[in-house]
């Protein structure tokens, strides 16, 4: 790629003259949808910062500087980005592996990623992903959201664990053995409220509500309730000292994964905003830059990695939101919040944020879309429910390629079924000069068959090795017009199976072989000799005649009769 290319391709994924139009078009609209976000997104920020294991002050640091580099330079107009439930669960075995070091190293990392990903234009890639695998890992991520939630909400606080299950079952225990029903009411009385709220008047934002009087009773009742605890006044002074060059190989593997996940989760929450506006349509690969920048500042200010917010991003376009002024105007908000009000979020009972956090995970899921996707197919369902198990029993990287090779192998398997063998009649391509003697003389000694569908490795094995034993014919013609497309394998099944008859003494013509197959049938020499020996034809009525042509010269068929204008005249010299 030239030095121009280059900066052409990142000149187009920079902010342009028509995003400032966009701002000024209704700049109070676009204002108040920010406050409105703003207030949703406080508890998320902190239970999300809390839940990543970096602590509220990673979560508020992350909406802040995430949030406003992303509403500047991605490629949604009205996307909200922050610390979400899916990065979470990524990021939970990393810090337990490598502390808040390596989570940070990894945010940098993939921030690196996925301004990568951007000038290479793999932004359009991500929409190959199926809706059953984008289900069934927002299932999964919502049950590992609620059962992270599990410790605090029961007040045992952290009792480790590498997996979110261990860590549960520990968490049930230590509640058995010392019950904390003050942190159970709380938890479960705030995410009541968020529930039954969000269905009476869903535009009020109750879980600021619900912990404002959560923060409140406990105060006034000095019930014994872990509190966030402390926050800085104020967002620290960039730095690289968290950086353990020595230990970036290894972060690596875990810096692909969560650059995987940011892009996806981005990029559907995008989708998700396009499908809720009129005249909206993001920048797929601008999004991918967007939060790139959005990755590689985070980590400097002791935050986590972020994404595109897809709850956010819904309120935020229910709000009135029409451009990227609203999503950093909800940055600006939590920025005021975090040197303003820290000593007063610092108060706030970790159960009370449990209960936020468990309240998100129930309404992350559709129920009415998951049960639509199971009933569509039988395979979605599969690849649903085991997208969404694999991410509670193993980890949501390993979830993704897992539904990916499901659906991709179900989908294989679907098209190699609408691969067909057909023999079918010799009578509509015999020329109108044919009688019905000849007809059935030409039926006794030839045989068509027709392929219909795709000709590769998972279909060909299926039928085409079984056609030496289909036929106890002279001549066999193999009508390859309806094949749809051919590979190595496919190709060198077929030539076998050719070879198989001519061992025992078919003749096999081929016709109707399309533009773009000779190709891989040339390179594999399936059709080479028989083109040499005139046994390859355009259309199934050459084939049938060249194959009455050997019959005749085998005795098989008596000889043609010569034609009217072909017999002896008396008196013509010859």
């Amino acid at each position: 790629m030239s030095p121009i290319t280059a900066w052409q391709r990142v000149r187009s994924l920079l902010p342009g003259r028509a995003d400032l139009r966009a701002i000024r078009r209704n700049p109070r609209r676009d204002l108040l949808a920010g406050l409105t976000v703003a207030i949703v997104a406080l508890p998320l920020a902190l239970g999300f910062g809390v839940s990543s294991g970096l602590g509220a002050a990673a979560g508020l640091a992350t909406a802040v500087v995430a949030g406003a580099l992303a509403a500047v330079f991605g490629g949604s107009n009205v996307q909200v980005s922050g610390p979400t439930g899916a990065m979470t669960v990524v990021l939970v075995p990393i810090a337990a592996a490598h502390g808040a070091s390596g989570v940070l190293t990894v945010g940098l990392l993939a921030g690196l990623f996925l301004v990568v990903l951007a000038v290479a234009r793999a932004g359009r890639f991500m929409s190959y992903i199926p809706a059953s695998v984008v289900e069934g890992f927002t299932l999964g991520i919502a049950c590992v959201i609620g059962l992270q939630q599990i410790p605090n909400a029961l007040g045992v606080g952290d009792v480790g664990g590498e997996h979110v299950l261990a860590s549960t079952w520990q968490a049930l225990r230590a509640f058995v053995e010392q019950p904390d029903w003050v942190a159970v009411a709380v938890a479960v009385a705030v995410a009541v409220v968020m529930l039954a709220g969000a269905r009476w008047r869903p535009g009020v934002p109750f879980s600021i509500l619900a912990i404002t009087a959560a923060t409140i009773v406990v105060e006034l009742t000095g019930w014994d309730v872990t509190p966030i605890g402390e926050l800085p006044a104020g967002l620290p002074a960039p730095s690289l000292d968290f950086v353990d060059f020595a230990a970036i190989p290894t972060l690596l593997p875990s810096a692909l994964a969560v650059a995987a996940l940011a892009a996806l989760e981005s990029l559907l929450s995008a989708s998700v905003a396009d499908g809720m506006t009129v005249g909206q349509k993001h920048d797929p690969d601008r999004e991918l830059f967007g939060q790139g920048l959005a990755n590689l500042a985070a980590p400097l200010f002791g935050g986590v990695p972020a994404t595109g917010a897809i709850a956010r991003t819904a309120v935020n376009v229910r709000a009135g939101a029409g451009s990227r002024l609203a999503s950093f105007a909800h940055a600006a908000v939590l920025a005021v919040i975090v040197y303003a009000a820290a000593p007063l979020v610092s108060a706030i009972p970790l159960a009370a944020l449990a209960g936020v956090l468990l309240a998100t995970a129930v309404r992350m899921v559709e129920v009415g879309s998951v049960k639509a996707m199971v009933r569509a197919t039988r395979s979605d369902g599969v690849v649903l429910v085991s997208t969404a198990v694999a991410t509670v029993v193993l980890d949501l990287v390993y979830a993704v390629v897992l539904g990916m090779l499901l659906a991709g192998t179900l989908a294989l398997r679907s098209i190699a079924r609408q691969a067909r063998l057909d023999q079918v009649d010799l009578a509509g391509d015999l020329p109108g000069s044919t009688t019905d003697e000849e007809h059935a003389l030409l039926s006794e000694h030839i045989v068509a068959y027709r392929i219909d569908g795709p000709l590769f490795f998972a279909a060909a094995h299926r039928f085409l090795l079984e056609l030496p034993d289909v036929t106890t014919m002279s001549v066999l013609i193999l009508r390859m017009s309806r094949v749809t497309t051919i590979d190595a394998s496919g190709a060198l099944v077929l030539k076998d199976a050719i070879e198989k008859l001519e061992h025992r003494g078919v003749v096999v013509y081929v016709s109707g072989i399309r533009d773009g197959h000779h190709r891989p049938l040339e390179a594999l020499g399936v059709i080479n000799r028989l083109a040499a020996q005139g046994r390859v034809f355009a259309t199934t009525p050459e084939a049938i005649a060249a194959a009455r042509a050997h019959l005749r010269t085998t005795g098989a068929l008596p000889p043609s009769r010569p034609e009217p204008d072909d017999e002896p005249r008396v008196g013509k010299v010859r």
